[in-house]
């Protein structure tokens, strides 16, 4: 996917590592990431050789970065909902999935599994789903990290109403699979 090309932009690289282009940014300016910038402009480029070097000297994992596989992370207490997902999403979509049922479990799995987007069901147990959308917002390294509320309860007015608090879509459920890779795919083009 991104490694089709020798070079990348800090962009493109924000992306691979999972973090806001500004950190990209730092990296360069400080030395510790190798590039060059376009004569005549602030532009920064990055070589992948430099990249794949940087990667691996800071610990950064590679997960679905060379296979160009979308990272999905559902969070969600019904099991049966999880179950399916994680099975379709995988063999129809290919992309790679994990699952969390409570909001402790998301939160190692987002440390662990760095996921591109995360399908929050935004009636989870206790938890308050704003404050789990204002923790990923706040952390540089999740700047990238797209959330799609998912609810059977609510209105269609209080699903539009999650853009306000931090969400990058939503769903209502019962939905078709069809309907959660549109979804996906529509949030992680805001990224592109």
């Amino acid at each position: 996917m991104l490694f089709e090309k020798d070079v990348l932009t800090t962009g493109e690289v924000a992306k691979i590592c999972n973090v806001a282009p500004r950190t990209v940014s730092k990296w360069f300016d400080s030395g510790s990431l190798k590039g060059y910038r376009i004569p005549g402009s602030k532009d920064r480029r990055i070589p992948v050789g430099e990249l794949v070097k940087f990667m691996k000297a800071h610990g950064i994992p590679f997960d679905g970065v060379l296979s160009g596989r979308t990272r999905v992370l559902v969070v969600d207490d019904e099991p049966e909902v999880t179950d399916i997902l994680q099975r379709v999403l995988t063999e129809q979509a290919n992309y790679s999935v994990r699952v969390a049922s409570t909001a402790f479990a998301a939160g190692v799995e987002v440390d662990r599994f760095k996921p591109h987007v995360i399908l929050l069901d935004v009636h989870l147990g206790e938890s308050d789903v704003r404050h789990i959308a204002n923790i990923i917002r706040g952390e540089d390294e999740l700047q990238l990290c797209r959330l799609i509320g998912m609810s059977g309860k609510f209105s269609d007015q209080q699903l539009t109403g999650l853009k306000t608090q931090g969400f990058d879509g939503y769903l209502k459920k019962p939905f078709q699979v069809r309907q959660v890779v549109e979804a996906i795919e529509a949030a992680t083009a805001l990224v592109a």
